[in-house]
């Protein structure tokens, strides 16, 4: 068993990159509002005026979350500079987001006698089936926000998380790499895994990458995901509050040991999950 348990989960996580609308580097330079910040893929960047009530970035548009506005960056957004937008009090504000190139670097994950490690066709075909229902999640009205920043912890004590954004290789097969989309908690089995805020369950159920896992929405198109359970104690459909035991750490799915995986998706970016338990002061901010 590995020390440090790792993770990953192909595929059903998807992608929706096209939907925050980037604009190429060479097309905005030295064009549009002079307020500019650079940041990296996985991560977030905030714009907080009084009296702010709603914020743009591409072609989603989303009310502002205590008069601020949190633009996340997508996990393979390529670099690009993307124009947002704030309205409130006054004439609509715009700003440019210069995304960087970055590299989570790469490891090497073995596996062992797993049917996760050389899927049959009929696991394929399970998984299929599996990102059918996890897409639908995607495309879920963006409700009011049940949330505020930062988020809960979903373990208490919490160990540090790792592995967002690396490109993991299992069993040393070439084109079996891909990127890691959550951040991985060494957890001891057993050990309870709690909701990072209040949201209604939208899956709880066994897929074959992840395991027994639980997708919550939390309103304002913020979804956290926590995989690997080796008991669910929730079901779809049930609201729950922040802090409210989701299920046991457990080994299932593509693993090498007992973890929580916890990822996070907000207006259809995967970030990391550990900037939204921080204080979302440290979050780089557009403007003074």
């Amino acid at each position: 068993m590995s020390v440090n348990p790792r993770c990953f989960l192909p595929g059903v996580l998807g992608a929706l990159v096209a939907a925050l609308g980037p604009t190429p580097v060479e097309a905005q330079a030295g064009t549009g509002a002079g307020l500019k910040v650079e940041a990296l893929p996985g991560t977030i960047v905030r714009w907080s005026v009084p009296g702010t009530k709603r914020c743009s970035m591409g072609t989603r548009s989303w009310a502002a979350l205590q008069e601020t506005c949190y633009y996340p960056i997508d996990l393979l957004q390529t670099p690009a500079v993307l124009k947002v937008s704030r309205r409130g009090a006054g004439p609509v504000a715009y700003a440019r987001i210069a995304v960087l190139a970055s590299s989570y670097g790469a490891e090497d994950i073995t596996l062992g006698d797993i049917p996760q490690a050389n899927p049959s066709p009929a696991d394929l075909r399970r998984n299929a089936r599996d990102q059918a229902l996890v897409g639908k999640v995607w495309t879920r009205r963006e409700g009011p926000a049940r949330f505020t920043l930062p988020l809960g912890p979903p373990a208490s004590p919490l160990p540090e998380g790792k592995g967002f954004g690396a490109k993991w290789i299992f069993n040393g097969k070439p084109g079996s790499s891909e990127d890691h989309s959550g951040a991985d908690y060494a957890l001891s089995a057993g050990a309870t895994a709690a909701a990072v805020a209040d949201g209604t369950v939208v899956i709880a159920e066994d897929l074959f990458f992840t395991g027994n896992a639980v997708f919550v929405d939390h309103g304002d198109g913020l979804i956290s995901m926590y995989f690997h359970f080796a008991e669910l104690k929730v079901q779809a459909g049930q609201d729950v509050k922040k802090g409210e035991t989701l299920g046991l750490v457990g080994s299932t799915g593509r693993v090498t040991g007992p973890h929580l995986h916890l990822g996070v998706r907000w207006h259809g970016a995967r970030i990391d999950p550990r900037l939204l338990l921080d204080d979302p002061a440290k979050i780089p901010t557009i403007g003074p």
